[in-house]
């Protein structure tokens, strides 16, 4: 989350009085992530989560977040809700913006996982996949594998202002993976973006998972992958294996791995690492003027990436079998 686009007063007044939430006490920008633009609000009803969706998110696509959401939450799984407008619209229009509210929930995110929090992630993480298995609607993964070069050649040289022969580390990785990456794993809905501020906690107790705006149509183990990457890493770069121990066999205790997404897994790791360094190094050479928006360090990957090329077997992520 992040705040690129301030609202006028009266024109979020205006927006927020089409959902019938009651009157507009406060807004409170969420300066946390680097995708769209986020508020909390508090009515006289309730609190609330105002989304303005900025440009990478296309708005074509807005139907299949905003039913995914509501698909979920029919299945029991604890997400936001969105709400709709006295038109019957979830999705109307602010500041220029696509704009949406949705439910507000309790919890806390947690900056330093314990071995407890990566076994309730693990499970959350399967009750997701499992939750979204008759969804309707597909969606592509847009920052999978096709969509690295690009962004890897839209940085050019300019990474190598960031760290000395990152611009060649990174496309040398990039075509790794354009040779080799995992095919015909199962697939279904991902959340594809599911980092430990996107998921809240009551005590050590999962109480929902939140920001589903990169979810998409992809392969489970890569959602996994990505949660290895973004929960099992300390500060030092180095990988946690009783929390990736806790991550896995809570996966495994609600949607067992097939032996092809075991034998993936190492790829799908490494990937995954690659997908967000390149991402928040073209975020990091590019970040608005005047946003209110903290770019995420995209050498924290580029370590990890590292740790990633030399395993070859997943139980050096924590796997027992």
């Amino acid at each position: 989350m992040a705040v690129y686009t301030e609202v006028p007063d009266d024109e979020l007044a205006a927006f927020v009085a089409r959902y019938g939430i009651g009157d507009l006490l406060s807004v409170k920008g969420i300066a946390e992530g680097v995708s769209n633009s986020n508020f909390l609000l508090h009515t006289t009803k309730a609190f609330y989560i105002l989304t303005l969706y900025e440009e990478r998110v296309d708005e074509t696509e807005l139907p299949f977040f905003i039913g995914l959401m509501d698909h979920l939450a029919r299945r029991g799984l604890i997400c936001p809700v969105p709400l709709r407008m006295d038109d019957g619209e979830a999705v109307g229009r602010l500041a220029g913006r696509p704009a949406a509210i949705v439910s507000f929930l309790d919890g806390l995110s947690v900056r330093r996982p314990n071995v407890t929090h990566c076994a309730e992630l693990g499970r959350g993480l399967a009750q997701l996949h499992e939750a979204g298995a008759d969804f309707g609607m597909e969606r592509v993964n847009s920052l999978s594998v096709p969509g690295w070069r690009p962004l890897a050649e839209q940085a050019g040289a300019a990474a190598d202002t960031v760290s000395p022969g990152l611009a060649r580390r990174v496309m040398a990785e990039v075509e790794v993976h354009e040779r080799s990456w995992p095919q015909d794993l199962p697939r279904g809905v991902i959340h594809a973006d599911l980092f430990p501020n996107n998921v809240f906690f009551i005590k050590d107790k999962l109480s929902g998972l939140i920001d589903f705006y990169f979810a998409c149509t992809d392969a489970f183990a890569y959602d996994l992958a990505i949660c290895l990457n973004s929960w099992c890493f300390e500060a030092d770069a180095s990988f946690n294996l009783t929390k990736g121990q806790a991550l896995l066999a809570g996966y495994e205790s609600v949607r067992p791995l097939t032996p092809a997404e075991v034998e993936a897994l190492p790829q799908l790791c490494r990937g995954s690492a690659l997908r967000f360094l390149v991402t928040r190094l073209v975020d990091w050479l590019n970040v608005p003027a005047g946003a209110l928006v903290k770019p995420l360090d995209p050498l924290e990957y580029d370590r990890r990436l590292v740790f990633h090329q030399r395993i070859t077997d997943a139980r050096e992520y924590g796997l027992k079998r």
